[in-house]
């Protein structure tokens, strides 16, 4: 167990403690505040704690720094590789030793040639990237190493560059460090302002990277695979989770963001994906109008009641993009009218804009406003 303990007003995404939480940063994470004061809330009773729309993991970081039991489940590849991280443990110096093994005995096949690779990644920096990838991607089983080896490259994939490149944190050219920029943008911003790749040891900064995440050696309460990649809108999703949830802490898509998978398009290619973008949604909520998500938001807390224990609290922190005119409160009640189950709203509170805490780089940031954003607390009756 991990102690949380830090200075007032200093919040606990920037303690050394949690580097663990943050081995590869989300545009659209919630602060590690948010589960850790629920799940003190409800430690006496021992929950099982499930967060079907896990994204990064902090919920299942924080059920690991307080000994509980948890469960994961994204659609996404890219939300699944950093969540099982929050629940690795191994020695610190497992996930450089695989790094160094893989990439000296792996010859590249495929080495992007477009102009988006050829200026974000510097040639010998962008082959040793390839080795790594190639390897790690035909593994024959995963371990903890090489699932914190994972994240932490899905992690350095992008970011801003030092002043000092002996400091580096990342691997490629300017970049923001939450999403990965659209190919032709970064190239036209990086010709402009005479940006080059700068050439980096990927080993260097991994070492860098892994160095810093404090607690790794800690025994996880819970294993990597109770983390896995599904649609929580379908039943059968929730086939391999062996326990009977209690407690759900989680936050859906935010009604009007479809483009999850496109921001992380780039960490999507390190895990086998395409070299370009894929404008295809894949399994989401239905975006297509306000009933209509509320009807596949509901099928989640269908599917997540009926494998629940007798008592089951939800706490869920959900918005709307700024653009999307629709009532917040309105859609969540409305997706547990969808549910079949009767639940019991016990309170609603206006969150933290999502642009708190400093969560996107300044580099390359858009200029959309935060989302609005509510936490709601219930219980199934």
């Amino acid at each position: 167990m991990i102690n949380n303990t830090r200075p007032r007003n200093v919040a606990l995404a920037y303690s050394k403690e949690n580097a663990l939480n943050a081995i590869c940063p989300y545009f659209t994470m919630f602060p590690l505040e948010y589960p850790l004061r629920v799940l003190k809330k409800h430690k006496k009773d021992n929950p099982v704690v499930l967060d079907p729309f896990c994204g990064r993991g902090t919920t299942l970081f924080a059920a690991r720094n307080l000994g509980m039991n948890a469960w994961g489940i994204d659609s996404s590849p890219v939300a699944v590789a950093i969540a099982k991280a929050k629940l690795a443990s191994c020695d610190i110096d497992d996930p450089i030793a695989l790094a160094e093994a893989l990439i000296a005995s792996t010859d590249p096949i495929d080495i992007p040639k477009s102009p988006f690779f050829k200026h974000a990644y510097h040639p010998q920096t962008l082959r040793d990237l390839c080795k790594l990838r190639e390897a790690l991607l035909v593994l024959p089983k995963g371990s903890d190493a090489s699932v914190i080896l994972r994240a932490a490259a899905l992690g350095c994939l992008h970011g801003p560059l030092p002043k000092d490149l002996a400091n580096a944190g990342y691997f490629s050219n300017q970049m923001p460090r939450t999403y990965a920029s659209k190919p032709d943008y970064a190239v036209r911003y990086w010709k402009e302002k005479g940006l080059k790749a700068p050439k980096l040891d990927v080993i260097t900064v991994l070492r860098r990277k892994i160095a810093r995440l404090t607690g790794l050696s800690f025994t996880s309460p819970n294993s990597i695979l109770q983390v896995f990649q599904g649609d929580s809108q379908e039943a059968d999703t929730y086939d391999a989770i062996n326990a009977k949830p209690s407690l759900v802490i989680t936050s859906p898509p935010y009604y009007g963001m479809r483009t999850y998978v496109q921001d992380q398009w780039l960490r999507n290619w390190f895990l086998g994906g395409p070299s370009e973008i894929d404008y295809t949604a894949g399994p989401q909520l239905n975006h297509g109008g306000k009933d209509v998500f509320a009807k596949s938001l509901g099928s989640v807390w269908r599917n997540t009641s009926s494998i629940s224990s007798d008592r089951l609290e939800m706490y869920v922190r959900f918005g709307i993009i700024p653009s999307a005119a629709v009532n917040v409160k309105e859609i969540f009640k409305n997706s547990l009218e969808e549910s079949g189950n009767k639940w019991r709203l016990v309170s609603v509170r206006a969150a933290a804009s999502a642009d708190a805490g400093k969560r996107q780089a300044d580099q390359m940031k858009t200029d959309s406003a935060a989302a609005v954003e509510f936490d709601f607390h219930v219980e199934r009756i």
